[in-house]
């Protein structure tokens, strides 16, 4: 585990952690890649929903884009994962907010500057 000290993805990882379906969109997309299809079956959201939070997780480096694929008809989609595969949050006396989190090994594209940034316990 890594204490994370960039506070914009700090405040990222906290604000989708007070979103049930980030939660869920995290938790399938943590061991393994998966589609935005998938994300709207496994995580029950509306299409705009999923991928709106799908980019917004994209943008603040929360997921990752691990692979593109066609299907045999030409049609393309997405596999995401999550660049995290766990989070601890604490919070100290005075308020301040400890987070760490461990990189998801997984992830082949995972945006390493983040990670360069933390502190190693």
């Amino acid at each position: 585990m890594s204490v994370i000290n960039d506070s914009k993805f700090k405040k990222s990882i906290l604000s989708a952690l007070a979103d049930e379906d980030m939660i869920q969109i995290i938790k399938h997309a943590t061991d393994n890649p998966i589609s935005g299809n998938d994300i709207i079956k496994l995580c029950n959201i509306p299409h705009s929903t999923a991928y709106r939070k799908i980019k917004w997780m994209l943008e603040t480096e929360l997921l990752t884009i691990k692979e593109i694929k066609f299907t045999n008809d030409g049609k393309k989609y997405t596999l995401f994962q999550s660049t995290i595969h766990s989070i601890n949050v604490n919070m100290e006396k005075g308020g301040n907010m400890i987070v760490t989190a461990t990189k998801n090994i997984g992830a082949k594209q995972f945006i390493a500057k983040r990670f360069l940034s933390m502190d190693i316990e």
